[in-house]
């Protein structure tokens, strides 16, 4: 199995993988995904605070708890790839090409174009306001190492069918 670890900034487009993998039937697994779900466990209403305490607990003293859980999540998978995202730093790179072969696909998109994507998607656990907060918080999780170090990278400026090309060129060159 080939994993496909999916990593970029905030709203930098990581959601076209997903699109990508659910119509090619491959199975996508988000740590925020599995954060978000936890938050609606705990009966948290899903705010950019709330989401936030929930990773960080999530994440655990190392910050690689939800990474584990992802990667075991993602190895119990039938099929020849999954999809991997939320990773955001180097020792969770490590972690996983230390159990399967995998490709860290980092996903770029501006500053400005990114907070723009947050405006427009009004998703309730990530705002406007605080966007500036969150893309600090990412960085010091250590997310711009596996973006500076990945394997291949999609600039994500144009249209979604651009990405989406990419990725699948991405994708072809790795499974060949």
């Amino acid at each position: 199995m080939k994993v496909f670890i999916v990593v970029g900034m905030p709203a930098s487009g990581k959601n076209t993988a997903r699109d990508y993998a659910q119509a090619r039937g491959i199975a996508y697994h988000s740590t925020g995904d599995l954060v978000r779900s936890e938050v609606k466990k705990r009966g948290l209403r899903a705010d950019s605070a709330n989401t936030a305490k929930v990773s960080d607990e999530l994440r655990g003293a190392d910050g690689m708890g939800v990474t584990r859980l992802a990667l075991a999540t993602a190895l119990a998978e039938k099929g020849p790839a999954v999809f991997l995202e939320g990773m955001r730093s180097w020792p969770e790179i490590e972690l996983i090409r230390e159990k399967t072969p995998c490709v860290v696909v980092a996903f770029l998109a501006p500053r400005g174009t990114r907070k723009q994507r947050v405006v427009s998607r009004g998703r309730a656990d990530d705002s406007p306001d605080t966007f500036d907060e969150r893309d600090k918080r990412e960085i010091a999780y250590g997310t711009a190492v596996p973006i500076a170090r990945a394997d291949e990278y999609v600039l994500n400026t144009g249209s979604p069918a651009d990405a989406l090309s990419t990725l699948d060129a991405i994708v072809k060159r790795h499974m060949g």
